[in-house]
């Protein structure tokens, strides 16, 4: 049965620090289209545009943070940065970390089937949540918000960049013969949404599976997927 029809989300609001104006605007962002597919009859709606919504606000504060904090680095490097602390992989750590699986409204499919703690979703999510605080209250508590959570998540307030397929490349390679080798498997969405699941091989053994907006997103996921499988991660 799923969980979350109503309610008004005290102890979320607490761990977040954040006490919505509008709740219904934190309802929609924790409404997965599932959930909404399934309670279209009585107006409910999914949290895809506040999503929408959230990445645009994240990407923008994420490319000022750190324009600002480091003043000599390339574009190519700025762009890695930005990709290691708003992928996939990183938001839905960050959601798991304030609770929200807990917290989502989803359809009995998805209930079911995990989708509680399911990446994308939790990721998606989390920037559902950004666009529902900027609506609610504007650039400065988004920003907040986005800075206790994105910037300072890692002990000390500090972060470092973590390229899987890279750490993974160098272990594979110390093993004369062994070819390591991405294939997606599966891309769903339109052409301007779309979602893809990659998996990794070492020769044709399968060794890990990653999901994604983008290939690469989704190579870096199975990649990190089988480090910790290797107990490399």
């Amino acid at each position: 049965m799923s969980k979350k029809t109503t309610g008004n989300y005290e102890k979320f609001q607490n761990t977040i620090g954040y006490t919505f104006k509008n709740i219904s605007l934190l309802e929609r962002a924790l409404t997965h289209s599932s959930y909404a597919n399934e309670n279209r009859a009585s107006g409910v709606q999914d949290n895809e545009r506040f999503e929408f919504l959230g990445d645009s606000v994240l990407g923008m504060n994420t490319a000022l943070y750190l324009f600002n904090k480091y003043p000599d680095e390339p574009e190519g490097e700025l762009t890695k940065m930005r990709s290691s602390l708003v992928c996939t992989g990183s938001l839905c750590e960050r959601a798991r970390a304030i609770g929200l699986g807990a917290e989502l409204r989803l359809g009995h499919g998805e209930e079911s089937g995990g989708g509680r703690d399911r990446d994308s979703i939790l990721a998606d999510a989390f920037e559902a949540v950004i666009g529902a605080i900027y609506l609610d209250s504007g650039e400065e508590s988004a920003r907040a918000f986005i800075k206790q959570f994105v910037f300072e998540f890692e002990k000390g307030g500090e972060w470092s960049i973590t390229d899987y397929k890279t750490t993974l490349q160098e272990i594979v390679q110390k093993n004369r013969g062994e070819k390591l080798s991405y294939r997606v498997i599966e891309s769903t969405g339109p052409d301007h949404e779309r979602s893809f699941t990659v998996e990794v091989m070492i020769n044709s053994n399968h060794i890990g599976t990653g999901y994604g907006h983008s290939k690469k997103e989704a190579e870096q996921m199975a990649a990190h997927e089988a480090l910790k499988l290797m107990g490399m991660e």
